[in-house]
C-alpha cells in the first residue's frame, strides 16, 4: 500500500489561511459564551452551542465550512486531551476506595441502563451509550470525548449537539434544586456532598451546588465528581471495543492520539512533574479549546435538524439522570451509611 503524503510546505500556508475564517467565527462565538457566563451566570458550554446555531447559515459557506470542520475535530481532541492536567490519583484516593468503588458502580450501572433502555425507545445502542456517558461521568465533556471515537456521521453530529444541550440544561437543573432535596431529606453536609458529586452532570454545576450548602458540602461535591471525572479514559476505551465490535467497518482497534495524551497528561500530573501553575494554565487552555470546538459544532448545526429527533431524544437522558439519582440514594443509604 502507497503512503501518504505529506503537503509541502508551500501548501500548508494557503491552507491554514482558508481554516482562518471559521476559526475566527468560532472564537467569537466562545467569547460571547464566556461572557455571558463570567457576567450572569450562564452555562458557558450551552450559551456556546445556542449562539452558534443562530449562525448556522455560514456552516456551508465557501470561507468558513473548512474551518468550522477543523475547529470541531482538531481543537476537540486536543481539549480532551489536555482534560487530564485536571486530575491526580490523589483526588482518586483522597475520598478513599470504598466511596470511588460506589462512584465506579453507578458509572457502569448508569451506561448499562442506557444502552438497555435505547432500543426500548427505538433509538440506536450508540446514542444510549453517549447519553450513558454524559450523564455517568461529566456531562458536556464526556459526549464530546465519547462522540470523537464513535464512527463518524452526520447522525452521530446531531446526536452529540442534543446530548450536549440536554445534559446541560438537565445538569443546570439539578444545580437548582438537588441541593434543596438533599436538605429535605436530612441529610448532613458531608452525605449532601457525595449525593451532589455523584448525580449532577458538569463540572461547574456540581461546584455551584456543592458550595451552595457549604464549604465542607462543595469540597466533598468536588472530589466525588473527579473521581467521576477520572475514569473517563476507561469509558472511552470501552467505547473503542464496542466500535469495532459493532460490523460498521470501525476497523481493527486502535487507541486515539487524544486519549494516549489524556493519559499522558493525567500520569505527568499525578508524579507531580508538572508545576501547579502550568497545569492550571493547561486546565484552562482545555476549557477554552473545548468551548471553541462545541461553538464550531453549533454553528455546523441545524436547530430544525435537533428538533427533528423527536422527544425519546430527550426521554432517554432524562431516564438515565433519573436513574442515576434514585440509585445513588439507594448506595447512600445502603453501602455509605
Amino acid at each position: 500500500m502507497p503512503r501518504p503524503s505529506l503537503p509541502h510546505p508551500r501548501q500548508i500556508a494557503p491552507h491554514l489561511v482558508a481554516l482562518w475564517p471559521g476559526f475566527l467565527l468560532a472564537c467569537l462565538v466562545a467569547a460571547a459564551a464566556r461572557f455571558l457566563s463570567e457576567h450572569y451566570g450562564a452555562p458557558a458550554m450551552l450559551m456556546a452551542l445556542l449562539i452558534g446555531m443562530a449562525f448556522n447559515f455560514l456552516a456551508d459557506h465557501p470561507k468558513t465550512a473548512a474551518g468550522l470542520e477543523a475547529t470541531s475535530t482538531s481543537l476537540l481532541r486536543l481539549g480532551v486531551a489536555l482534560l487530564g492536567f485536571r486530575l491526580s490519583l490523589a483526588d482518586l484516593s483522597e475520598l478513599g476506595w470504598r466511596s470511588f468503588a460506589v462512584v465506579v458502580g453507578l458509572m457502569v450501572a448508569t451506561i448499562l441502563f442506557g444502552l438497555a433502555l435505547s432500543p426500548l425507545l427505538k433509538r440506536r445502542w450508540r446514542f444510549g451509550l453517549l447519553t450513558g456517558g454524559s450523564v455517568a461521568i461529566c456531562g458536556a465533556s464526556a459526549a464530546l470525548a465519547i462522540s470523537a471515537i464513535l464512527p463518524k456521521s452526520k447522525q452521530l453530529e446531531q446526536d452529540a449537539l442534543f446530548t450536549v444541550v440536554a445534559v446541560t440544561a438537565l445538569s443546570t437543573l439539578a444545580m437548582i434544586f438537588y441541593p434543596a432535596l438533599f436538605t429535605m431529606l436530612g441529610m448532613n453536609d458531608a452525605e449532601a456532598g457525595f449525593m451532589i458529586g455523584a448525580t449532577v452532570h458538569d463540572v461547574a454545576q456540581v461546584v455551584g451546588a456543592g458550595y451552595s450548602v457549604s464549604d465542607t458540602a462543595g469540597d466533598v461535591a468536588t472530589m466525588v465528581k473527579l473521581q467521576r471525572v477520572v475514569m473517563l479514559p476507561v469509558v472511552l476505551l470501552a467505547v473503542l471495543l464496542l466500535s469495532g465490535r459493532g460490523g460498521d467497518g470501525a476497523g481493527s482497534l486502535r487507541l486515539p492520539g487524544f486519549v494516549l495524551g489524556f493519559l499522558a497528561c493525567f500520569a505527568l500530573n499525578s508524579l507531580g512533574l508538572v508545576p501547579a501553575a502550568l497545569a492550571d494554565l493547561a486546565s484552562s487552555l482545555s476549557q477554552w479549546l473545548l468551548l471553541i470546538a462545541i461553538a464550531a459544532l453549533g454553528v455546523r448545526t441545524s436547530l430544525a435538524a435537533l428538533f427533528a429527533l423527536g422527544p425519546r431524544h430527550f426521554a432517554l437522558i432524562l431516564s438515565e439522570t433519573v436513574f442515576l439519582l434514585v440509585m445513588a440514594l439507594a448506595a447512600m443509604t445502603l453501602l455509605l451509611p
